[in-house]
């Protein structure tokens, strides 16, 4: 077993140290996560002589070091003892459903039966198009048609705002008798 990893190790603990220094830019650090990802090896046993491609096993803990170095470096901040909690406050998005029966109401009923169908029943697009007798792209294009109707109602319906990011941040229903 020793014997497996040593081999392993002296064959690519080049390439994984050159890998390390350049990704960390600091020698010392990709040191010691060279040295982890050689215990990891190690405490691998007989597993690791057993590994049908030794190499990418080595790269893809090393990787993993990495992440998890990066990872402990994040910045932190202390945070206030005295702050006060902040408010359960409901998405926007997530109360929007309450428009969302009569937005489905306003739209045709092929529209509806493919929102209905594949968004809120969770069938698949392929399953739904051999229940209408379509093709897939028939089937994709028909939902992607009738989840713009309903983008279009929910906005006509409930005058849908977003923020800078191009997220809903608030909205106003207006009345289900209203004309449209």
């Amino acid at each position: 077993m020793r014997n497996c990893v040593v081999d392993a190790w002296q064959a690519h603990e080049p390439e994984l140290r050159g890998f390390l220094t350049r990704q960390l830019g600091n020698p010392v650090v990709a040191e010691d996560l060279l040295q982890d990802a050689f215990l990891k090896a190690i405490a691998e046993g007989s597993g690791f002589c057993s590994l049908e491609n030794p190499r990418a096993w080595l790269f893809r803990v090393t990787r993993n070091l990495l992440v998890d170095h990066y990872r402990r470096q994040k910045q932190t901040v202390e945070v206030d003892e005295n702050l006060p909690a902040a408010e359960n406050e409901i998405a926007a998005v997530d109360s929007l459903a309450e428009c969302l029966p009569t937005a489905l109401a306003s739209l045709e009923a092929e529209d509806r039966e493919a929102i209905e169908r594949c968004d809120l029943e969770g069938i698949k697009q392929a399953d739904y198009a051999r229940l209408k007798g379509l093709t897939l792209p028939g089937a994709k294009s028909r939902v992607q048609r009738a989840r713009q109707r309903l983008k279009q109602a929910l906005h006509d319906r409930c005058q849908i705002r977003y923020d800078e990011s191009g997220a809903i941040c608030c909205y106003t229903p207006q009345p289900a008798n209203r004309e449209y």
